[in-house]
């Protein structure tokens, strides 16, 4: 009943987006747009684009999950809609044409390409970073958030595709009847572990250290301003000068310990990022994991994400992160059992801090924060994943405002 009722409302996004095309005049065929989707590093990977084009000198229009710049204009999209309505985006478009553009960068989630709410936008390349564990409470199954990404490719001109993601033989067969990649100038991979089109270090190339899940986002976005014909040399030197998006790896407070705000959500991001900055920023201190998973986006992702914590942080605490009608303490009990897999045992908040391999359960927010900076010692590093950029809380049906990094800093300054 599900499934039919999703159907529906497909229909519903496909007439309006062939409506908001109609409307506007057909924009995207007088620009050409970069379509970018995966489960993580869309952001970084669309911005990164974006910056290059820009030092390149082209005229460059941009919609991400953190902001939409369009023309002169900057609009803000901090909330939970990476792809806006049709209309919008029509309208976003046609303004960038208006504005004399020449490329249009639009980061496109599964929901917006299995809705039909970019349909009709003409894209002339298109690019999926990885597909991981995510969304599995909307597509059902991995083969679903697979073929929904893969649309992205099949309505793009020239694609990009990661050599060394799981999701590579999968949206092989989907694009070509076999995991055999048809070779052709049209279809492009790139990867560090696989023999790809693109294969090499681009951190070597820009002078400095990336975090190994970056790698793959500078490489993709290399790949695509390669394309274009940006030369090397511009682009590497766009690149070397590239700050991530507010919200990703985002190191908010740094004086006797650290705190560092990402946006990552999902086990692999996790995966990813958690190593990373204990290898980078974890020296004679405790890595301090503070997160939780969202409502209604993946129940089986929950222990996952749990065992990562567990694997790499010293002391953890599960707190919200936009519960919505869904209990938070079930939200947390489901992280627990990961955590607990990796050793740690539950300690009541007035006892968290006094010794390593414990996880407690702060449910808000704002006070999950402030026990960690109570705790922190000199060397710490404090970690608040799940939210990044975002600038609201999901709790019931109302959207509250908030924002990590305004929380950690009005913390510490009342501190």
């Amino acid at each position: 009943m599900d499934y039919q009722i999703q159907r529906i409302k497909n229909i519903y996004h496909l007439l309006k987006a062939v409506i908001a095309n109609a409307y506007y005049g057909d924009p995207s065929k007088k620009i050409t747009v970069i379509g970018v989707t995966g489960t993580d590093g869309k952001t970084t990977t669309s911005s990164l684009i974006y910056h290059t084009l820009k030092e390149a000198g082209k005229k460059v229009s941009l919609i991400t999950t953190v902001s939409a710049e369009i023309g002169s204009k900057s609009y803000d999209t901090g909330f939970h809609t990476t792809t806006p309505s049709p209309f919008t985006i029509q309208k976003f478009i046609r303004d960038a044409v208006a504005d004399g553009d020449e490329f249009f960068v639009l980061e496109t989630t599964s929901h917006a390409l299995d809705q039909y709410r970019v349909y009709g936008v003409e894209f002339s390349y298109g690019v999926i970073t990885n597909v991981t564990h995510e969304h599995l409470q909307y597509h059902k199954t991995y083969e679903n958030y697979v073929r929904a990404k893969t649309k992205l490719l099949q309505w793009s001109k020239k694609v990009f595709i990661n050599r060394d993601d799981r999701s590579y033989d999968y949206i092989a067969k989907l694009l070509f009847g076999s995991a055999d990649r048809q070779r052709n100038d049209n279809t492009k991979t790139f990867g560090l572990e696989h023999d790809a089109d693109f294969h090499f270090n681009i951190s070597e190339k820009i002078g400095k250290p990336l975090a190994h899940f970056n790698l793959y986002n500078y490489l993709a976005a290399y790949a695509v301003c390669s394309t274009i014909g940006i030369p090397d040399d511009v682009i590497f030197d766009a690149m070397s000068s590239y700050k991530l998006p507010e919200g990703r790896m985002e190191v908010v407070y740094d004086d006797m310990y650290k705190v560092i705000v990402d946006f990552a959500h999902t086990p692999n991001a996790l995966h990813e990022a958690l190593p990373s900055i204990r290898e980078q920023y974890v020296k004679n201190g405790r890595l301090i994991h503070i997160f939780g998973a969202a409502a209604f986006r993946d129940d089986e992702k929950r222990p996952i994400m749990g065992r990562e914590s567990g694997k790499y942080a010293d002391l953890t605490i599960i707190t919200e992160e936009d519960y919505r009608t869904e209990d938070p303490h079930k939200i947390a009990r489901e992280i627990a059992i990961g955590v607990e897999e990796k050793g740690f045992q539950q300690v009541e908040p007035s006892d968290f801090g006094t010794k390593s391999k414990a996880y407690t359960v702060i449910i808000d927010r704002k006070e999950a924060i402030e026990k960690a900076l109570s705790i922190a010692k000199k060397g710490d590093v404090i970690v608040l994943t799940g939210k990044g950029h975002e600038r609201s809380l999901c709790r019931g049906k109302t959207e509250y405002p908030w924002h990590d990094k305004e929380a950690v800093l009005s913390l510490i300054n009342k501190k």
